[in-house]
């Protein structure tokens, strides 16, 4: 099954503003939502194709709601996310699968306050590029864990 995780923006709550609007509503109502981390959604669908095809069907929504989109695809990879753009260039066969792995995304997760029982976050994300088989330690600041997403080289900046 391939995922998508969404990530809200500061300042909207994504689970309220998805599911009290009816358009985004019903496209979700099949899915079984999560919240992993901090203001956000994840959800199972079928295939890449599947994925790609939901978040262009909630792009208005995605646009007004949330900082970012991403894919995991397991025949890609079990661990690394690939961003919107990039799972929409597979996709679309622009990008072969084995060149994705090189420009990265790494998103710090801080674990929450086990006082207050809420998911982790995820904070500040740092851009490296991939020269072998590791990557650069996150060293923005102290974090719990990371989380791994292939970019574009646009979304790079490279």
């Amino acid at each position: 099954m391939t995922r998508v995780c969404l990530v809200g923006t500061e300042d909207a709550n994504l689970r309220y503003e998805l599911l009290s609007r009816e358009t985004a509503r019903n496209a979700l109502a099949t899915y079984d939502l999560r919240e992993p981390f901090e203001n956000t959604l994840t959800l199972e669908t079928v295939s890449l194709g599947a994925a790609v095809s939901l978040l262009n069907d909630l792009n208005w929504y995605l646009v007004r709601f949330t900082e970012t989109a991403f894919v995991l695809e397991p025949s890609i990879s079990e661990t690394e996310w690939l961003s919107r753009d990039l799972a929409a260039a597979v996709r679309d066969d622009e990008v072969e699968p084995a060149e994705t792995d090189r420009f990265l995304q790494v998103y710090g997760i801080e674990e929450s306050d086990e006082e207050f029982e809420s998911p982790p976050r995820l904070v500040e994300p740092m851009l490296v590029t991939r020269t072998g088989d590791t990557i650069p330690e996150y060293d923005l600041r102290d974090v719990d864990d990371t989380l791994v997403v292939r970019v574009t080289q646009a979304e790079f900046g490279a």
